[in-house]
């Protein structure tokens, strides 16, 4: 049920542009701060997080790497072993410390699962970044270090999140009208 315009399905903006920047800001000085002198590994979820990405690293002010994967989980009852990669990192995580970078975290078995895999391969840490974090979704047990903002149990989209792969492109985080998807 889309509407003919993207602002048309829209039922209310929840995050703004310059909420957004300067969120981008503060997550990206305090990664500063953590990881000085790391050289970091950041690690982008495919294909929500790549605005989010984008905007955080230019807001980190040391070395680091960008690398990016996608991820998919096995069924709707996926636990942590089911989890296929569909894209994974180039880079060696042995060693480093390495920040994986969400959209938006609800259930967490699908993180949870990537960091299991990344401390198999020897990352000298593992710690999540995610711009929402939807708590009331949430059933694996994890540990996000740097929140953008805490979401509602809605149905949300724009900068980066998607419904059906639309939506991406908005510039700012929306809650979608239930109309569209029911």
């Amino acid at each position: 049920n889309f509407g003919p315009t993207l602002e048309g399905d829209v039922e209310r903006v929840l995050l703004g542009k310059d909420e957004l920047q300067r969120k981008c800001e503060e997550l990206g000085a305090a990664i500063s701060k953590d990881y000085a002198g790391k050289d970091p590994l950041i690690v982008g979820v495919l294909s929500g997080a790549a605005v989010f990405m984008a905007d955080l690293v230019r807001c980190i002010d040391i070395q680091c790497e960008l690398d990016f994967i996608a991820v998919s989980s096995y069924g709707k009852s996926a636990v942590s072993g089911d989890l296929q990669f569909k894209k994974d990192v180039s880079a060696d995580v042995r060693g480093r410390h390495v920040i994986v970078v969400e959209d938006i975290v609800d259930t967490g078995k699908s993180l949870k699962a990537v960091g299991e895999a990344f401390a198999e391969r020897g990352a000298a840490s593992f710690a999540l970044c995610t711009l929402l974090d939807k708590k009331a979704r949430r059933t694996a047990d994890i540990e996000i270090k740097y929140i953008g903002f805490d979401c509602p149990d809605e149905f949300v989209i724009g900068y980066g999140i998607d419904y059906a792969e639309r939506y991406r492109n908005l510039p700012y985080v929306a809650a979608l009208k239930r109309s569209v998807y029911e």
